[in-house]
């Protein structure tokens, strides 16, 4: 099948791209900037320059494509609802007018709960956008991505920095990008996630300070905690409001607030294991992948370590 992975070069569209490529998949990537695909085109995709905010660039990307991936999402210095709003509206349009098959969109778990958050709120209308535009979607809506477990807590804690968390944050059912791409890939060719919506969560939710101690185990080291207080997070998103040049940090800032609420971030997965006919078993939960992050990062502490000691025994020449 001839593929469109929009938003390729992020955490998940990369994952997405690779799943595709592996599974014999013709992939074609919509990007801002070669230089910064170049490692999509060195898999074995096809770079298209584009942008969703130009939509006279979409209709070339499309041509002869049978299905849509859409990964993307605004960046820190982007406008979200330029991006997520604005450039998504213009990639469904274009899609139903290349007669595009199908179309899925990696949306966020419960944005409909949420529409005083800019983010959720604009993730909710698009996937209403989607179910009304009259093709054949499917829309994924993961909670937290494990990756992001890495710089949030497992490099701190290997530097001996600091480490800042919410007090009361919620916890989060996270899932591997490689998983949530396997979802993905497999709705192409499911007639049973047509037109449906579906949740992905990891096995169960974790809470802050149960990585924090997983972390500690797996690195026999202490974590130095910072603790904020979430009615700090929300007088400074206030103040942010007051400025223009300050919107944008408060609607991330809102988003923020979502996702370190009281309320934990899970779904019931069993329906949609069976829907997708994956086995929950090879679902990579939150212990084996920093077991195997650490084991990586140690073992290779140890080697440099040796090499160092190795050459401070070696005899100078004179």
């Amino acid at each position: 099948m001839k593929l469109l992975v929009v938003g390729a070069t992020g955490t998940l569209g990369r994952q997405i791209v690779r799943r595709a490529l592996d599974e014999g998949h013709e992939v074609q990537c919509l990007v801002r900037s070669f230089q910064r695909g170049a490692f999509l085109r060195e898999w074995g995709a096809q770079l298209l320059r584009g942008n969703l905010c130009a939509p006279q660039t979409l209709p070339p990307a499309l041509e002869g494509v049978e299905a849509v991936i859409d990964a993307a999402t605004a960046r820190p210095t982007d406008a979200i609802d330029q991006v997520d709003w604005d450039g998504k509206v213009n990639l469904i349009k274009a899609a139903k007018a290349a007669g595009v098959n199908r179309y899925v969109f990696i949306s966020i778990l419960g944005a409909e709960k949420y529409p005083d958050v800019p983010l959720m709120n604009i993730k909710h209308c698009t996937e209403k956008f989607l179910a009304e535009s009259g093709l054949d979607y499917t829309i994924l809506k993961p909670c937290g991505f494990l990756q992001g477990l890495i710089g949030q807590y497992a490099i701190p804690i290997l530097e001996k920095q600091g480490i800042w968390v919410m007090n009361g944050a919620a916890p989060i059912a996270y899932m591997n990008t490689q998983d949530i791409a396997r979802f993905a890939i497999a709705a192409l060719d499911n007639p049973d996630t047509v037109k449906r919506s579906f949740p992905l969560a990891g096995s169960r939710a974790w809470d802050s300070n149960e990585i924090i101690r997983l972390c500690e185990r797996l690195t026999g080291q202490d974590a130095r905690v910072s603790r904020m207080p979430l009615g700090l997070l929300r007088t400074v998103k206030k103040i942010l409001t007051y400025f223009q040049w300050g919107w944008n940090v408060a609607d991330r800032l809102a988003f923020t607030e979502v996702v370190v609420g009281s309320e934990a971030i899970i779904a019931p997965m069993d329906e949609v294991y069976e829907t997708f006919h994956i086995d929950s078993g090879e679902i990579t939960t939150v212990e084996e992948y920093l077991g195997e992050y650490f084991s990586r990062i140690m073992k290779k502490l140890r080697e440099l370590d040796y090499d160092r000691e190795k050459a401070s025994k070696k005899k100078l020449p004179f």
